[in-house]
């Protein structure tokens, strides 16, 4: 019985030990820690293809499409297409006269009508679109049809943007037909010779012109 009651006493003794030295352990470290994830930088935003760069004193032309913003009135904002007659049409305003402004002219003009029916109204006048500003290409070029005119451009720019001449080009019998309908003005352009003398190389472009290549 007492060899019994010993052995019950030093079982007892060793677990109290145990027990005692665990508590009496340190925490260890996990053994997977998570690294904390290095910082990246925003992205860039991505810029919104198609948009054209517009300068401040850009003229607006017949078949531009514009957006105008008048702040906390969203009945009053839209984009809107220049019509054939250079006009475009606001709600409480009605038709403006737009070709021919500049951006910032159109948003003074605006903001001055609105003013009958929004108090102290911010208007803002961006554009979207380019159309106005296009010659065309008729005949023996590698693309026939509208092409959008940058300021200054000559008639050789033009005929290399357009995918330059094909082989079946007359060089020598190149016309620009400019002005209204019935009043055209014929301009003749040999490419060889500006070529060889850069004597047509300064005749720039303008808006509406036709560039027939026989």
């Amino acid at each position: 019985m007492k060899l019994l009651r010993g052995t019950l006493f030093s079982s007892i003794a060793f677990l109290a030990l145990v027990v005692t030295g665990l508590a009496q352990q340190p925490a260890g470290k996990p053994v997977l820690s998570a690294k904390p994830v290095p910082t990246q930088p925003a992205p860039a935003p991505t810029p919104v293809q198609g948009t054209p760069m517009i300068s401040p004193d850009y003229v607006i032309g017949a078949d531009d499409v514009l957006v105008v913003t008048v702040w906390n009135e969203g009945q009053l904002s839209g984009s809107m297409p220049v019509r054939p007659d250079g006009m475009i049409t606001l709600p409480l305003v009605g038709d403006v006269l737009a070709a021919g402004s500049t951006p910032t002219q159109l948003k003074a003009d605006l903001t001055t009508r609105l003013k009958k029916f929004v108090t102290d109204p911010v208007v803002d006048v961006s554009v979207a679109a380019v159309n106005s500003k296009r010659v065309y290409f008729v005949g023996e070029v590698g693309h026939v049809g509208p092409l959008q005119l940058t300021p200054g451009m000559t008639i050789l720019q033009a005929i290399a943007t357009a995918g330059g001449l094909t082989p079946y080009a007359n060089k020598k019998k190149i016309y620009i037909l400019r002005g209204e309908q019935g009043k055209q003005q014929t301009i003749h352009f040999n490419y060889d010779k500006a070529l060889k003398k850069d004597d047509m190389q300064g005749v720039s472009l303008v808006p509406g012109d036709t560039i027939v290549v026989p």
